[in-house]
């Protein structure tokens, strides 16, 4: 198969690969996320990126937006942590004042229509826990 490309920097593909499959062909929702969060890199080049993994340049933004719309998890970046604003319910002066007993303390999660409330005083590594396992249940 010729090239017929006017442009001598795009290097040639070194392969071809032929989908005979019906219909059109599709990708597994953990790999378009690969795909978005690589391209999201500082400095990224969606054309190559999609080049690389086979797909169209103009799916990427398409996926894109399924990820800022919440229907699409992005993979977490290795040791990066996330914030989200904490909302209190309370006054601020009963806020202020710890609880006598740690079973009272009560964290409420609320996520993408989902609501989990943990009791007592959880660690870090529980409520990353939950978090992700939140975040595994709602990108469905």
């Amino acid at each position: 198969m010729d090239d017929h490309s006017d442009d001598i920097r795009r290097p040639l593909s070194p392969r071809i690969e032929v989908y005979a499959g019906a219909g059109r062909k599709q990708w597994p929702d953990d790999l378009k996320a690969r795909i978005v969060a690589e391209s999201l890199e500082p400095g990224a080049v969606v054309t190559d990126i999609a080049r690389r993994h086979g797909c169209r340049p103009q799916q990427v933004p398409d996926w894109r937006r399924r990820a800022r719309l919440g229907q699409l998890v992005l993979p977490a970046a290795a040791g990066a942590l996330s914030f989200v604003p904490l909302v209190s319910e309370s006054s601020p002066s009963a806020a202020a004042a710890p609880s006598g007993s740690p079973e009272a303390a009560v964290v409420t999660v609320e996520l993408q229509g989902a609501r989990v409330e943990v009791r007592g005083t959880p660690g870090l590594a529980v409520l990353s826990d939950v978090f992700v396992a939140l975040r595994r249940t709602r990108s469905c």
